[in-house]
Formats: structure tokens, C-alpha cells, sequence
């Protein structure tokens, strides 16, 4: 195992809390004994210190007794300040200073929903995108799963001047401010002649690539049963063979990470079934559109079911929920040229790379 995997996949010990600052925007404050600690401590670490930040998470282990709750069939209960859903083991409980998440599964599926709902409040969303930072300009590559975003920061980054700041998730301010997330990333076999340092050595194996896409299949059917029992949970993803967990600054440098950049690109990233790539411009409302859906549609399944409650009982109606996010990106793209890049479906993560790294190379030293 390499030094990057035994810094990220350390063994669990006794529980000590934690607590994390989001950029300045949320805290996150998780108690003792929570059994979601570990998976917290896994995917938020970039922002693993202490917050004053006015909007806070609080997250525990304990359910609350909410008396006179409604009942949504079986599918929630619920009060004007509480939901709780049974199939998750999920409560939610609304406080003056956000919400509170408590329950015995992995809870970072009930955090990131709510983690966005939060920065919202405070004029900046979560995206689901590739975000470097090139020579001081933020670009910005929202993207399916699967497209190439981690392959594709590989080759800017391998850029001089050019600093990481996510490969999956990242946030945006009103003001078009790029704000990264420099999370665990997930190697797969297809990224070994992208990131060749990483399969060198005695390291946790991998499926074959043939075999990638049923595990992914597998392992996302199951996600919603597996992240209720965290022991469990904690095992699977450290030794799927579907993936390798690493940090950025193992692979780039900590001097290669960049935290935030203005907008100054943003390029839509698609696959669909032709021969040639193709770009394509786009309005603002086009993309801003486009990210919403496409945050959206790449949560997890538990997340949205999430989302889907918070609507339904009224909590967080999802006209304001996706309208007050709109607006947020509706401005921070103000003044970004936006576009649409469709590439060949069959194209290889090498060659994709290559290409929207020369594309944003043509775009930025113009």
C-alpha cells in the first residue's frame, strides 16, 4: 500500500469528534461516538479544523424523540422542524443555526445535500465538476460521471502554473469566486497510464478494466443498504476493488492545490455517440441549468431521497431549494463564457484528457 492510500485509509480508533470549516461558509461540528465519524474524516478532510462560521452542521449518532410527528406512509415522519426517514435511519432536524443530522449509518449522503443547502444560504453552492486553477483563472469543467474529469485535471495540472482544486466536487460563490474541494480521489484501473506512479508497488488490487464498469454497477445498487451499517461501509470502501482512495497533494504536491480562483471558463462535458468531438456555445441559463441537474442527478440515491423528503414535507420546498440555487449560479457565471463539449463516446480516458486540456490551453493562452 502506497504512503498516500495509509494516509487517507487509516484505521478507525476511538471516536474523538471532529469538527470542519467549509471555505468559512458552514461548520461542521461531529460529536463522539458518531458512527459516521470515520467516513466524515475520509471526504472532508481538506476542511478538518475548527469554524466560526455562522451556518453549522451538527452531526451525531443519537435519534431525538419528536413527538407528534406526521406520518408519509412509511416512507417519513415528520414536523415542521424534523424528518425522519426509517429506510436511511436518517433524522434531520432543523435549528436556528442549520440543521442537525443524526443516525447510526454513514451520514455524508444526508451532509452533502444539506452542506449545499447551507452554502446557499450564504450565496455560494456545491457543483459536481473538474475545477483547476490555471495561472490564476478558474475553470470550471461540470461533467457526467465517467467523462474524464479526473483523467483531465492529470493533464492540466502536468501544466506549468497550473494548480488543482477538484476532480468531482467543488463550490461556487454568487460573486464568481471557484472555491475547490480537494478530496480522496478514486483511481480506477483506466487511469493507470494517466497517473503511472500511483501502480507502481505493493498496492491494494484492482479489477481488471473489464470488470470495472459491473463492479461500479454492484457497488452503486448495494450503496443504499451498505451505508447504513458504517463498519461495514468503512471496510468496502477501503478495499473495493473497484477503486484506489488517494489525496491530491500526494499526487499533485501540497504546493499544486489551490483553493479558490475566479471564474474565468466554463466548459460542459459530455459523451454521446459521433465521431468528432464537438463544442458547441451556450448561454448562461444553459448552464446554469446543466449544473443544477447535473449536481443533482450525481448524488447518491440516499441523497436525493433526501432532497425528495425535504420537499415533500415542506422543510425545504424544492422550489426553493433548486430555484434559490439557480440564482446562485445564474451569478457566478455572469461574464463566463459558458460551453457545451460533446466527445466520442468511445474515445479513452487518455485521449479525452489530452483533448479538453488542449481545448482549455487554446481557450486561456489566447
Amino acid at each position: 500500500m502506497s504512503q498516500s492510500e495509509r494516509d487517507v485509509l487509516t484505521p478507525a480508533g476511538a471516536s474523538a469528534g471532529a469538527s470542519f470549516d467549509v471555505h468559512g461558509l458552514v461548520g461542521i461540528d461531529v460529536e463522539p461516538g458518531t458512527p459516521g465519524e470515520s467516513q466524515l474524516r475520509d471526504m472532508l478532510a481538506p476542511f478538518l479544523r475548527g469554524s466560526r462560521a455562522p451556518l453549522r452542521l451538527h452531526i451525531s449518532g443519537a435519534v431525538s424523540q419528536v413527538s407528534g410527528q406526521s406520518h408519509a406512509e412509511d416512507a417519513y415522519r415528520f414536523t415542521g422542524e424534523s424528518l425522519y426517514l426509517p429506510a436511511d435511519r436518517v433524522q434531520i432536524i432543523e435549528t436556528r443555526d442549520g440543521y442537525r443530522v443524526q443516525g447510526q449509518g454513514e451520514l455524508l449522503t444526508a451532509v452533502i445535500p444539506l452542506l449545499d443547502r447551507l452554502c446557499v444560504r450564504e450565496d455560494a453552492a456545491m457543483i459536481h465538476a473538474a475545477v483547476v486553477d490555471f495561472r490564476g483563472s478558474g475553470v470550471l469543467l461540470p461533467a457526467w460521471g465517467g467523462v474524464g474529469k479526473t483523467s483531465t485535471v492529470a493533464k492540466l495540472v502536468a501544466t506549468p502554473g497550473v494548480r488543482f482544486m477538484a476532480d468531482d466536487w467543488a463550490f461556487t460563490s454568487a460573486d464568481g469566486m471557484l472555491m475547490g474541494y480537494a478530496k480522496p480521489m478514486f483511481i480506477k484501473p483506466h487511469h493507470r497510464a494517466i497517473y503511472p506512479d500511483l501502480f507502481h508497488g505493493t498496492r491494494k488490487p484492482l479489477a481488471p478494466g473489464w470488470l470495472t464498469n459491473p463492479v461500479a454497477r454492484l457497488a452503486t445498487a448495494v450503496h443504499p443498504v451498505i451505508v447504513r451499517y458504517p463498519k461495514t461501509a468503512a471496510f468496502t470502501r477501503r478495499w473495493s476493488p473497484e477503486h484506489r482512495m488517494v489525496h491530491p497533494d500526494q499526487v499533485f504536491g501540497a504546493e499544486r492545490i489551490s483553493s479558490a480562483a475566479p471564474a474565468r471558463l466554463a466548459i460542459f462535458l459530455e459523451r454521446f455517440d459521433g465521431p468528432d468531438a464537438r463544442l458547441e456555445a451556450r448561454s448562461r441559463e444553459w448552464m446554469t441549468s446543466r449544473i443544477i441537474g447535473n449536481f443533482h442527478s450525481e448524488l447518491p440515491m440516499v441523497s436525493r431521497r433526501l432532497v425528495e423528503a425535504l420537499g415533500a414535507t415542506g422543510l425545504v420546498p424544492l422550489e426553493d431549494h433548486f430555484g434559490q440555487k439557480a440564482a446562485v449560479v445564474r451569478r457566478a457565471l455572469e461574464d463566463v463564457p459558458c460551453s457545451l463539449l460533446r466527445i466520442p463516446a468511445d474515445w479513452s480516458a487518455d485521449r479525452t484528457s489530452d483533448y479538453v486540456a488542449n481545448l482549455v490551453r487554446s481557450k486561456l493562452d489566447e
